[in-house]
């Protein structure tokens, strides 16, 4: 691969996990907005935590996660978890798309990504936490599909606007 201006591997790191980072704020962000707007409740990170810390020792779904008895540090787990789940994803799209991405963001690439990722809640963490695929346990299973796929297109719009936000700081 030629490039012109040759960046080095630990500035496209750097970026891509700040990418990463923004996005994942962005999407907490609009948890509380959605919250405050609509009273819709944000997604309890502790039982996320919860789910992963009782994986070693049972077969995921066995109960519920909510009415499972709570670990020590689940929320420091569950939220360091969703952080480094956006760091992935952030990762992922920059091999896919290229380091040329990050110098010349487009919209497109990193909106379909976001809500391509829909599949890892919808086929691993909502059946693994007791919800069924797809959420179809979920009291309301198409509202519950439909905050998903908003959240990880909110994610995907914040993998843009955060990797705009930092050419133009650098610009």
């Amino acid at each position: 691969m030629h490039i012109d201006n040759p960046v080095s591997l630990s500035h496209i790191l750097v970026q891509t996990l700040a990418v990463g980072l923004g996005a994942t704020a962005i999407t907490d962000l609009w948890a509380l907005l959605r919250k405050r707007l609509f009273g819709t409740p944000a997604l309890n990170y502790a039982l996320v935590g919860r789910w992963l810390l009782y994986l070693p020792e049972t077969r995921p779904a066995q109960v519920p996660i909510p009415a499972a008895k709570p670990r020590a540090h689940e929320a420091a787990v569950g939220w360091t978890v969703h952080y480094l789940i956006g760091l992935v994803f952030a990762l992922t799209l920059v091999a896919l798309e290229g380091m040329a991405w990050l110098s010349a963001p487009t919209l497109w690439p990193a909106l379909a990504f976001g809500v391509a990722t829909v599949v890892f809640p919808f086929f691993i963490m909502q059946p693994g936490m007791g919800m069924g695929v797809a959420a179809s346990r979920a009291p309301r299973p198409w509202i519950a599909r439909l905050h998903s796929i908003v959240t990880h297109a909110v994610f995907g719009l914040g993998m843009y606007a955060t990797a705009m936000a930092l050419q133009k700081m650098m610009g």
